[in-house]
């Protein structure tokens, strides 16, 4: 991703994770992806397994949803994670980070938060906004 910026300041906590505290980008066309939840492409169903199996689903399908749109994960500039139970946040952090190379230019800001429900009783939900160079 070019013509981004990581904003970071000493002054409000660290990113304690795979995020930035915020993100700066310039001359860029704004990609907004609505919340995947582990829906199979196919049959259009909730895929069998627990939560490391319906976060390699969504993140699957934001994968689909951003080439899509001419994007990767590189792109992406904010994240936010519903769960179902806050307790699957270790598991669903560890499969998100895996998304992002190590020498990714700027991770997202992110926000996670636990919810009362999800769609079809999914245990997650993500959404993101890239920003697709023009």
């Amino acid at each position: 991703m070019t013509n981004t910026r990581v904003i970071s300041t000493d002054k409000a906590p660290k990113a304690i994770g795979p995020y930035s505290q915020a993100i700066a980008v310039q001359a860029s066309e704004l990609v907004f992806c609505s919340g995947q939840i582990p829906l199979d492409p196919v049959t259009g169903q909730i895929i069998a397994g627990g939560i490391d199996e319906q976060t390699a689903r969504v993140l699957d399908n934001i994968e689909a949803v951003l080439n899509a749109a001419g994007c990767t994960f590189a792109d992406v500039v904010k994240a936010t994670i519903f769960l179902a139970d806050l307790s699957d946040f270790a598991k669903v952090n560890e499969l998100y980070a895996a998304r992002f190379s190590p020498d990714h230019p700027a991770l997202p800001a992110r926000s996670t938060v636990q919810v009362a429900r999800l769609p079809r009783d999914s245990r997650v939900e993500i959404e993101v906004i890239a920003a697709r160079q023009r």
